[in-house]
């Protein structure tokens, strides 16, 4: 696997991750066991998040860039 893999399959997971801690910031509210640390238990996946899907959105955008300096 390449690095281009690596980082989607890892984003893909963290996707997994932030969804099942917004699941269980969801049922800590409805139970009205509310605390600090389940608030902010989604909030390490979604800036990992934030970095992987900045990273794969500029994937195609720096492959035309390569190609474009190689040619030019």
């Amino acid at each position: 696997m390449n690095r281009n893999q690596w980082v989607r399959q890892i984003h893909r997971w963290l996707s997994v991750a932030f969804t099942v801690a917004v699941i269980v910031n969801i049922v800590a509210l409805a139970r009205k066991e509310q605390a600090v640390w389940v608030g902010l238990l989604a909030l390490f996946p979604l800036a990992l998040l934030q970095f992987t899907g900045l990273y794969l959105l500029v994937l195609p955008y720096a492959s035309k860039w390569r190609n474009a300096r190689r040619t030019g």
